[in-house]
């Protein structure tokens, strides 16, 4: 199992800081080391190993080449690591890395996040965090599906939602979520390959501060997840990542923590589903 820090977040529209999360989040993950056992005896991620491949040397001024470089590096990793995990950076990092998935058939995303970062352009800007899975959708024709929960806020892009809609994908607001987890479970993908996208904002800012654009009234932990372990569990996990966390807006240190354990659970249940 491979982890890759993207240390990139020039493509925020808000507070920066996700440049530090990766240090952040492996830092925090040193509170315990697998194998974890549990209240009920069972052992979890035992006989798995994994490899910290460091962070891509990004340059700051060159986004092309950094997207370039992002993408070089995940598919590296790939080709040594059974599972991937990245640890961002900026939402914007995950159309590089869904670049380097190209091989994977009828491939879906699974996407925890209050916004739907499916902008064609912010300020003219067409590789924002508001527009990663726009240009996947339009660069990747393997990419089939999105699924994106969570959403919330008063801001949302009308043309974004429409295209988003016209392309068929799943949009799951937290009213959804709120009316009923069993229902929106029922809305998940089945027996595909997936690549999760976890946004730290997806979760409520009461639970998880450290991010440049909270919105309240988000996934508690445990909606998050029950709805991470669903996906592991009728799907095949190619990919992970967990972006948008930006330690330097929480001092206390508790959204890291919560961070890196999202991470851990999360790898919990994809191998214990057998991906």
């Amino acid at each position: 199992m491979g982890v890759l820090g993207i240390p990139f977040d020039i493509a925020l529209g808000f507070r920066p800081g996700a440049r530090f999360a990766p240090r952040a989040l492996r830092e925090a993950s040193l509170r315990s080391v697998p194998p974890f056992t549990g209240l009920d005896g069972r052992t979890r991620l035992e006989g798995v190993t994994f490899a910290d491949a460091g962070d891509v040397a990004l340059p700051s001024l060159e986004p092309e080449l950094a997207r370039g470089r992002i993408t070089q590096a995940a598919r590296a990793l790939r080709e040594r690591c059974r599972m991937s995990v990245f640890l961002g950076g900026d939402h914007s990092v995950t159309y590089p890395l869904l670049r380097a998935f190209a091989d994977v058939p009828a491939l879906h995303v699974v996407q925890l996040d209050a916004h739907l970062d499916f902008s064609d352009t912010r300020n003219d800007t067409r590789y924002s965090n508001s527009s990663p899975f726009r240009r996947a959708a339009e660069a990747l024709p393997n990419l089939v599906h999105i699924t994106t929960i969570g959403l919330r806020g008063l801001r949302f892009d009308p043309e974004a939602v429409a295209a988003a809609r016209a392309r068929g994908h799943t949009l799951i607001s937290m009213l959804d979520v709120q009316a009923g987890l069993v229902g929106v479970l029922e809305r998940l993908p089945s027996g595909q390959n997936v690549y999760l996208s976890v946004d730290a904002d997806g979760l409520d800012p009461a639970v998880l501060p450290g991010t440049s654009s909270p919105e309240p009234d988000g996934l508690t932990y445990a909606q998050a997840m029950a709805l991470l372990a669903a996906t592991a569990k009728r799907n095949r996990v190619v990919g992970l990542d967990l972006v948008e966390l930006a330690p330097n807006l929480d001092p206390s240190g508790l959204s890291a923590l919560i961070g890196a354990r999202l991470v851990m659970e999360t790898l919990c249940e994809v191998f214990d589903a057998g991906n």
